[in-house]
């Protein structure tokens, strides 16, 4: 784990950045405690920045620069130069930190190792619990840091049951279609108490207006999209450097061939894509893969019913690899679920150690995807599917 640190010398720009109001930080005062802030050159990052340092915060810059494959286009340099701009903007020390094997070995190995086996994972929320809340987090303790903040949509609260209670709870966004709850369900609570969220009680649009108004230099700069860090790219192109593609037959759901596909393991329940079926019959409706078999190589495809569901149906699931990040989780009661992310709510209850129990059946769960728990705003936790 190595780092950089540059201490940007004051610019003529850091007299255009204006005060903004404290209330705007979720469970933020006024302090001259120190946070270092995970900047990725973005504008979630570079507006909780100026909130902190505005709030009072002693702010610091990190950059974390992660692992890329050698045959992809470069993006980190680009980022990092963003990022190091709105420090200087800010009069922000600035550090690049190197957690390029902790992502190569927690990220990118163990999504292929899944993709493998036929399980569907989830990147992003093995980003953020081995690197942004892994070795970011401890490495920013480890250099005095009170707190490490983010530019994800999610709030982190205080519990109001009792005067003494100084325990933390995991709350989502104001801005609901930004929320980013379900990728931190592995947060403990001694992450909580000890993150910043600056962003997660403004709406998106509130954010760009507040970095065109500080007139950060990247106010303009277009959102990230795709895979964690390493940007937009296709998930089964990705793994096609990995993993060799091997073609296979298309089932119906009676055993018939009606197509062909690359690979099984590249495919997960629910899908609608990437298959080609040869076999055409009267119903030209969409077909949605319902299950697959990595051993044999065949992916099964299905029309939709006609009250909108797939006939392949779970009522109950079993957790692995949980984290509850408060004291006590609640059996039997009705919470809700969500096993993608913007997928909607669903109703369900927890049941013995490990089990979930859903009110309605489901038909797009997939082995390896994460399961998210909720108590109306306030997320839980979660596990992965067995």
């Amino acid at each position: 784990m190595n780092s950089q640190v540059n201490y940007p010398q004051t610019t003529a720009q850091s007299n255009h950045v204006t005060t903004a109001p404290s209330t705007l930080l979720t469970g933020c005062r006024p302090t001259h405690k120190r946070v270092f802030v995970g900047m990725s050159g973005g504008v979630d990052s570079s507006v909780s920045a100026v909130l902190l340092k505005k709030a009072g915060y002693d702010v610091t810059g990190v950059f974390i620069k992660v692992w890329q494959p050698d045959w992809l286009m470069c993006t980190w340099r680009e980022d990092r130069r963003d990022a190091m701009r709105v420090a200087a903007c800010l009069d922000i020390p600035f550090v690049t930190l190197d957690l390029e094997k902790e992502y190569k070995k927690d990220v990118v190995d163990y999504m292929i190792s899944e993709y493998k086996v036929g399980r569907t994972p989830n990147p992003d929320v093995m980003c953020n619990r081995y690197v942004k809340f892994g070795g970011f987090f401890s490495w920013a303790m480890g250099q005095g840091a009170d707190y490490v903040a983010t530019g994800h949509y999610a709030q982190v609260l205080k519990r109001l049951s009792n005067v003494l209670d100084d325990r933390f709870k995991l709350v989502v966004s104001t801005d609901k279609n930004k929320d980013q709850t379900y990728f931190l369900w592995t947060l403990t609570q001694d992450q909580l108490s000890k993150t910043l969220f600056p962003v997660g009680d403004l709406e998106k649009l509130e954010v760009r207006k507040l970095a065109r108004k500080f007139r950060l230099p990247n106010a303009e700069k277009k959102d990230s999209q795709g895979l964690c860090f390493i940007g937009k790219i296709d998930v089964k192109e990705f793994l096609s450097h990995y993993i060799t593609p091997k073609k296979g037959v298309v089932l119906d759901i009676h055993g018939q061939t009606v197509g062909k596909h690359n690979g099984a393991f590249f495919y997960t329940i629910g899908e609608r894509h990437g298959f080609l079926i040869t076999k055409k019959t009267s119903d030209d409706k969409p077909l949605y893969v319902v299950a697959k078999n990595i051993a044999a190589n065949t992916i099964t495809v299905s029309h939709k019913t006609a009250d909108g569901e797939l006939p392949s149906v779970k009522t109950e699931i079993i957790l692995k690899d949980m984290n509850w990040n408060q004291d006590i989780v609640p059996m039997n009661k009705n919470l809700q679920v969500r096993s993608r992310y913007r997928e909607s709510l669903q109703d369900a209850r927890l049941s013995g150690s490990d089990a979930v129990i859903f009110k309605k059946p489901q038909s797009t769960l997939s082995s390896g995807q994460s399961l998210v728990v909720y108590d109306g705003e306030v997320c839980l936790g979660g596990g992965i599917i067995v």
